[in-house]
């Protein structure tokens, strides 16, 4: 185009809508990728946010390593082994793994490292001490169950089949304490084996049985102090800092 002076004129193009001046292409484009990256929660999420009243929690719950399929299925594993050796030897192997195979689980129940969603967990208004207790909590009775299965199944004595789990909860409050005080799972592994290890080896060396720290009632007031000892621990690291909502 030409002006009056001759010059030449370059007509600007106008900048054309990408839609409809009433609707809000971003919000509709923000409900379609909501669309695409929901995630449908399986039965077992449903019914532990039904239990919890907290979906954020119950998402929390059905993530915790040592709760998948693979590892519950190595547990149960490790303590068909102890009953096909107690069955053939008549020592209550059960009773002996159970404590340590726990104290694994719940070791590995707090996540840096090994959780690949603890930064997910972080972040949600769940606090992580309630997700660790829920998570702690779940580990325990899912062993428990497994090793009571497995104890009643090899037809131990009904001193030996419930006396271990005095001890079991000594030991995996150990491994919980060690893990949130170094901020490491494998730490707390090492911990609660090598505790157990110990106990086991001193009750041997002290009453010439290698069940005595299952089978020794005496026992049971020191478990559990020691056991209350390192749940305050747990608290006191998983507390949250002064001046942080």
């Amino acid at each position: 185009m030409t002006s009056g002076d001759g010059r030449r004129q370059v007509q600007e193009p106008q900048e054309r809508s990408p839609g409809p001046a009433d609707v809000d292409l971003g919000r509709v484009w923000v409900g379609v990728a909501a669309q695409v990256w929901r995630r449908h929660p399986g039965a077992m999420e449903r019914l532990a946010g039904h239990l919890l009243r907290s979906p954020g929690l119950a998402r929390a719950l059905v993530t915790t390593p040592s709760l998948l399929l693979g590892w519950i299925t190595a547990t149960a594993v490790v303590l068909l082994a102890g009953l096909l050796a107690t069955l053939s030897t008549g020592t209550p192997y059960v009773a002996l793994l159970a404590p340590a195979v726990a104290a694994v689980g719940i070791a590995f129940a707090y996540g840096p490292g090994t959780d690949h969603t603890w930064e997910l967990s972080c972040s949600m208004a769940v606090s992580d001490r309630m997700v660790l207790l829920v998570r702690a909590l779940a580990v325990f009775g899912v062993n428990a169950a497994l090793g009571l299965a497995a104890s009643a199944a090899s037809g131990s004595a009904t001193a030996v089949t419930l006396g271990w789990l005095v001890p079991m909860t000594a030991v995996c409050a150990l491994a919980l304490a060690a893990a949130t005080v170094a901020r490491s799972a494998n730490v707390g592994v090492a911990a609660g084996l090598l505790g157990w290890t110990i106990t086991v080896l001193s009750g041997q060396v002290a009453a010439g049985r290698l069940t005595a720290a299952v089978t020794d009632t005496r026992l049971w007031p020191a478990y559990l102090a020691f056991a209350s000892c390192c749940a305050a621990i747990v608290v006191y690291s998983t507390r949250i800092p002064r001046g942080t909502s």
